[in-house]
Parts: C-alpha cells; structure tokens; sequence
C-alpha cells in the first residue's frame, strides 16, 4: 500500500533510520558504493479497496493516552452509537464494535473488515507510527471516520492526523458545559438534514487554533452570541461540526458530545446517525459544496480597447437567457474620450448612452446589441450636478426564446424639461435578433412611464424581476437627495426646484399617489399595455380620504434605493435590498444611523422610509418652518404622511419589520426601549443582532435564490447545498456582507432574521484583482453564477470593469454509487 505523504512524527522517523542505516554503509563498504538504503515502509498493510462490505461494521476506538478509569463521556457514546447501529431501517443498520487496543491499526485483517472508524478518545498521542500508519492506509483504501469532540485533541503531532479530523482545539478553549444555539445550515447531509434549523442544545464548546472554514465543508456553526466562548474565540463563523472527503476516504468531525447527556438527545443521536451512514458508506453525501478551491472565478470580458464601450458599458445590470446567453446593460456613464455636459444651459446636458451587451457563451464573444441615449452622464460632484438616472433595469420576457423582447427600465434624454429639470421614467419593451444578437431600437412598446425629478441626484432604483405567473416587478429608488436631513431620514420638506421637493422622500416613498420608491407589480401584455393583478397594496380605486390618492401598480411602498429585486419562481417570494441614508452613528434626538436592508416580502407591504428603517424602528418628524427642530416620532404600526408635498393618503400601512439591516457598527443593531416603544439609540446601548456583517461604506446589493436542477447536466453548476439559499451582498467588499443565508419560513414574512449565513468571499473573490464592486449576480441556466464588477471609477466603466463567471468544479456526492456498501440508493 503506498502512503501519499507522512506526517511531520512519521518524517522525523524516516529520517533517523535512513541516516543510521547510511553511517553504517559507509563503514562497511568502499566510499565509491556507498548509497542510502532505501527507506522503509512504515507499514506493509494491504487492505482491500474500499474497506468493509455490505455486512456493515463500525469500529469505535477509545484508547486515551491518559491512565486511569475510562470516561464516561466515552461510555455514554459507544452505547448511543451501539443503539444508533440497532435503529432505523433495516438496510441503514450496522454492528458495532468497541476497542481501547490501538494494535487493531495494524492489522490488515481486522482494520480492513470495519466500514468506518469512531474515534471517542480522550486525546493525546494514542497511535504509535505504524498504527498511524495503518489507519492512513485505511483512509487511503476509501475508509470513512468519524471523530467526535475530544478526537481533535489526538495525535498531537501529526500533521496528516490535523488534516483528518481539520482543525485543532485552542487551549484555552471553555470547559464549562453551556447552552447554545447551533446553525445548521446543511439541510441536505443526512448529519443535518432532519434537525432543527436552530439547534439549541448544551455541551462544551472547542475555540479553533485554526478556523477550518473553506477546506472543510461545514455542516453546522455554533452562534457565539448564545454563550460565553472565552479569549480565543472564532467569532461569527464559529465551525464546530463538517466534513470532508480526505485521503481517498471520508472523514467527519463533530465538535459536540462533550457531555454524557449529550448522548440520550435525540437530535444529538440523529446527527451522528447521519456522519455514520455516510462514512460507513451506507448513503452518499456532499461534503466540497463550501470548499473554496471547488470554485473558479473567470473574468469572461476584456477591457474596452481604448476610446470604445466594445465590451462593456458603465455596469448596471445583467440577465441571463435560456440558451445561456448573458445580457448586461451600461447605465449611460460616458468612457474618458466622451465629454461630459453638466451645464442645464446646455441641450445635451446628462446626455449619455445606456448600452446593451449580450455574452454568447458559444464564441466568448460580446455584441454591442444596442445603445439608448439616456439622461444619465454628469459625471461626479455634489447632489447637484451628479445623476443616477440612465439605462437603469433589464428583463427578458419568460417567452423570449420564442419572440426576442427585452424589457428595459430607463430615462430617456428625450424626456428631459431643461426647465423644470423634471424628466421621464419608462419600462419599454424591445425586441432582440436573436440570431445577430442585435436590438431593434424602433421596436419599442412604452408599458409604464412616470416622472421624476433631476434637479438633484439620487436614489433611482432599477431592478426587474418576473414571477411564475407573468407579472413584471418593478423596483424604483424615491428619487430623493440624500443630502439636507443629516444623513437620517430623507424627509426635509423645504428644499425643491419650481415647486418640487427633492428632500423629502414623503413625497415619494411615503406617497400612495406616487411610483417612487416603490416596488411596482404589473401584468404586461402581449400588445404592449398591463393589467393589474389581484393583490397589490392598492387598487387605485380606493375611496379613502376623497378617493385618487393611489396607484394600484403598488406592490411595496417605503423603499429607498432598491437597485436589485430578485423573485424566486419555485415560490414566487420577493427579495429586495435598498441603500440607506448616510448618518455614520445613529442619534437620540433623530433616530437610527445609516441601515442598508433587505427583505424577504411574501405580499404587499410598506416597508417604512422614510418613517422607519430596520425592525420597526421610527425616525423623529421635522418642525417648520424650522427643519432642525425635531417633533415627534414616527409611529410605525401607525405612520401618517403630513408632508405638505404628499398627495397621497395621510394614514398610510403600518411598517412590516424587515429581515436583514446593517450599519457602520454591525448588523442588526438593536437598542433598549422605552414605555412608548422608542429605541434609546445610544451607541453603547446597542445590540448587534447578527454578527457576521457590518457596513461603514455600504450599498446592499441583493442577490439571487439559487435554485438546484438536478436534471441538469451542466458540470459547471453550483451543487445541491445552495439550494434555496438566498445571495444577499454588498458593492464594497471589504467588512460589508457577501453571504449566503438561509431564513425560516415561519418568521421570514415578519421580519424575522437569518438562522444562517455563509460567507461568500473566498468562492466569489474579493480584492482589487477580484470583483471588488459588485453590482448585479444571477445564476445562469447551467447553474453558474454571473457577476458585474462595477470596476474601480464612479460614473464610468475602465479596466475593471467587467463580466465574471463562478463554477463549481467539486464533483458530485460521494462515496461513487458503485461503493456504496449495499447498492445505489
């Protein structure tokens, strides 16, 4: 049997046999023959591939390098795994054996009988070399293991023993047995599958030397806020059970079972019952799905050549066809060698292109489909000379194999009232050739058209999204400056141009009369005109406080900035991110600091700017004629809209909490609240609800629901683990999230927050070289994941600028359904 790599102990051994063996040579022989003997196998074992057969055994090994009476933590788990091994159906039932005699290692006869290896040792170095040895050849042959808790402390000096179990407990890790909350994000592996998706249980909690993370696949994460883990903590991801295929065997590790209750928990039952079947190869498994070297980022688009958008455009957004094709779209701002008008005197002034490109995975060829001119190119500058309108959204009809059309969200400069600086917002549909990839600009059928304003930047929205049942989701910003309220909420009712407010967003977001941000729901027809489906927050025909102060295309009102919607068709769930105000901290007198948000919406709803951001947190109204004075709070379970610029409805739905918010100092900050249910919001009363994100710099850049096709052949595609998994991210990529997370469908419509999150950064690279900027993602029909780096400029695209490509390159579950121990399951 050949040992692919020794241990750092093993190595030290080879070694001094060698050179003693050489020493002897030279005394014995001429100078001129003396060579070093080859070195000797350490052990000679030849044990049959893959070890076992159908008659399932386990082995569970408990030998401790401690003298003394045996533990009864170890006492506890061979019985559990002994009832564990008597239970369940009757072709997932196997014998079980226990040793403490370290000697069955090197034996090839005995070793090479057990299906799979326990290790509840105590710790300490339990293995001689050749025993090590034998259980590597073990492993090496298509063995399973399992180690649980104190196993990590095994073999202290081998590094291959390390990397099967795949992390070393700290020393200063707790001993004290403590309630916790467990996240178990795995809802496939049959360790993970069945429990709780938050598992609160307790047990002795291992910090990492080492956090495993990314060469381990981590079925399970125990929540540090829940417990005290002590100076060596690991922080939010805190692994503490996974698994990996190893050494041509299988191995699993649990950190848990530390105490002999844990061992009479069902649950605790249930999950060693799972890593069992899988190792002892009685069921397959996926354990690369969080691997980080399973994937591979690829840039798809060179830079432009010099003076053209031939590539790409400055990056808004990106959708994927049927056949493969990426379409991604320029929001309008111009290259270096186009000039950049910002005088209103000027009638070209915001002019810009808004460009369509189209990606044929076929060639690795772009076509420039097409170019809008749009209002959409100032530039940089203060709120009053930048703009964020331009060729904003795009969406391709569900029958657009068929009939070609693509549906664009834009502002034409045709629109444009130098004037009143008032513009025209429109969703329009196009039709593509889909054999030249070329778009007919003169094909456009205008579906909705509204106004905004463009005197002042900003907040303009732009995602689209279908559901299942034809319905086109539009996602618009509240067209609103972010300047002139301090950075909390947009609602300065003062400051407008010729009788139109710009910083106050009760005009648009808090308005029912009006399509800004908001989140519109329309049902487009074949010749070009919508309906209105049943269900939106209003009909446009409600008689309240006089009647004609709704828009019935209204499926969620109280958004900020939504540049990214997502709809997850399986369901037909809504997903949606914003961009919040710019308060660096949040204030006593004016209310929270700056929160980025998503939300899982599942109707129609108001969401609460700019009244109340997070879970139901309100914002302090504004005095007049005196803005700086504050006057109340905002009531969210019963929000009034008294802006004098409001034409809509004043009592408005109450605010429905959302899921995930997050500021410079953490995610989810929470605070104390008073009899009347106001947060204190001071800084050092916070909360931070969910740990593993954070802001500072920030635009929530919502993501997709990844959805598994396990009929697809596609080799390229994310595996089964992500299923269901809803991408939520950032366009910074440094503390600001890059996650996948998982909700629970009995909370999420609520406001409820993720049960787990995993972080994204290692398989979707970050970094200056990486996609440092990400501005729009979505899965592609082979089940790769598309990304846009906006690239390092603002209002521009330059060198990296770009489309990437993930895949997955991890193989499929295993063992192979050939070593499965009784068959194809």
């Amino acid at each position: 049997m050949h040992l692919r790599g020794l241990s750092t102990r093993r190595r030290i051994r080879v070694t001094a046999v060698a050179c003693a063996t050489l020493v002897a040579g030279l005394l014995s022989a001429p100078a001129a023959d003396a060579r070093p003997a080859p070195e000797p196998p350490l052990t000679t074992m030849s044990i049959k591939s893959p070890p076992g057969g159908p008659n399932v055994r386990v082995l569970i090994f408990h030998g401790s390098a401690a003298a003394g009476d045996e533990s009864p933590v170890v006492n506890a788990g061979i019985e559990a795994i002994e009832r564990i091994g008597l239970s369940g159906p009757a072709d997932q039932r196997f014998e079980v054996e226990a040793t403490d005699d370290a000697s069955v290692f090197t034996s090839e006869t005995r070793l090479g009988g057990y299906n799979a290896v326990v290790f509840l040792t105590g710790g300490g170095d339990v293995l001689d070399p050749e025993q090590e040895a034998g259980l590597e050849a073990y492993m090496e042959a298509g063995g399973g293991f399992v180690g649980v808790h104190d196993a990590a402390r095994a073999e202290p000096y081998s590094d291959w023993f390390t990397g099967l179990i795949g992390a070393r407990p700290a020393a200063s890790s707790p001993t004290a047995v403590q309630r916790a909350t467990v996240d178990v994000g795995d809802r496939r592996h049959p360790a993970t599958g069945g429990l709780p998706l938050e598992w609160k249980r307790p047990d002795q909690w291992p910090n990492w030397v080492k956090n495993p993370s990314g060469e381990v696949h981590t079925v399970a994460r125990v929540r540090e806020s829940t417990y005290r883990p002590g100076a060596s903590a690991n922080g939010a991801d805190h692994p503490v059970s996974w698994c990996r295929d190893y050494d041509g065997g299988r191995s699993f590790y649990t950190g848990m079972g530390g105490t002999v209750s844990s061992y009479d928990e069902t649950d605790f039952r249930t999950h060693l019952r799972g890593a069992l079947l899988w190792t002892s190869r009685l069921v397959q498994a996926d354990c690369k799905a969080t691997i980080t070297g399973n994937y591979k980022a690829e840039r798809l688009t060179p830079a432009n050549q010099p003076g053209q958008n031939d590539q790409i455009g400055e990056p808004h957004g990106l959708v994927t066809a049927p056949d493969g094709r990426v379409l991604y779209i320029g929001r309008g701002g111009a290259d270096s060698s186009r000039p950049v008008i910002t005088d209103w005197n000027n009638p070209d002034v915001g002019k810009g292109k808004g460009q369509i490109h189209v990606y044929d995975p076929a060639t690795k060829k772009v076509t420039l489909a097409g170019e809008l001119t749009v209002f959409g190119n100032k530039g940089g500058g203060d709120e009053l000379v930048k703009v964020e309108e331009g060729l904003l959204g795009i969406e391709l009809d569900p029958r657009f194999e068929q009939n070609g059309w693509v549906y664009l969200h834009y502002t034409p400069h045709s629109g444009v009232n130098r004037d009143t600086r008032m513009a025209e917002r429109r969703v329009s549909r196009f039709t593509l050739d889909l054999a030249t990839n070329r778009l007919d600009l003169g094909s456009e059928k205008v579906l909705l058209k509204w106004p905004v304003q463009v005197h002042s930047c900003c907040h303009a929205g732009g995602g689209l999204a279908w559901d299942s049942k034809g319905n086109l989701y539009i996602a618009t910003g509240d067209n609103n400056s972010s300047g002139f309220s301090g950075g909390y909420s947009g609602n300065n009712p003062q400051p407008n141009f010729k009788g139109v407010s710009f910083a106050d967003a009760r005009r648009t977001a808090g308005n029912t009369h009006n399509l800004n941000g908001k989140i519109l729901r329309i049902h487009p027809e074949p010749d070009g005109t919508y309906t209105l489906p049943a269900g939106n927050l209003f009909t446009g025909r409600e008689t309240d406080e006089g009647g004609g102060k709704t828009r019935g295309e209204i499926y969620v009102m109280g958004v900020r900035n939504p540049a990214r919607i997502f709809v997850d068709r399986t369901t037909d769930i809504l997903y949606a991110g914003w961009v919040g105000p710019d308060a660096g901290e949040p204030s006593p007198v004016w209310g929270p600091a700056k929160y980025d948000t998503f939300a899982v919406i599942t109707q129609a709803s108001n969401r609460g700017w700019p009244y109340c951001m997070g879970n139901k947190q309100p914002y302090r109204d504004r005095n007049l004629p005196d803005p700086s004075q504050p006057l109340g709070w905002y009531d969210c379970d019963h929000p009034k809209n008294e802006s004098p610029n409001n034409d809509g409805l004043v009592n408005l739905p109450p605010v429905t909490g959302n899921n995930i918010w997050y500021s410079p100092q953490g995610g989810a900050p929470d605070y104390p609240r008073d009899a009347s249910g106001i947060p204190s919001y001071r800084q050092d009363q916070a909360t931070y609800r969910l740990p593993w994100l954070k802001g500072g710099g920030q635009a929530a850049m919502n993501g997709p629901v990844y959805r598994y096709d396990a009929a697809g052949a596609s080799a390229a595609k994310w595996p089964a683990y992500w299923d269901g998994k809803w991408f939520v991210g950032d366009f910074y990529d440094a503390d600001q999230p890059r996650n996948a997370v998982v909700m629970d469908p009995r909370t999420q419509a609520s406001g409820g927050l993720p049960v787990h999150s995993e972080s994204l950064k290692r398989i979707v690279p970050v970094g200056n070289d990486g996609i440092k900027n990400l501005m729009d993602w979505k899965f592609g029909p082979d089940g790769a994941l598309y990304i846009l780096d906006y690239g390092r400029g603002f209002f521009t695209s330059d060198a990296k600028s770009a489309l990437w490509k993930v895949t997955y390159r991890g193989g499929g579950p295993t063992p192979a359904a050939g070593r499965l121990a009784r068959g194809a399951q």
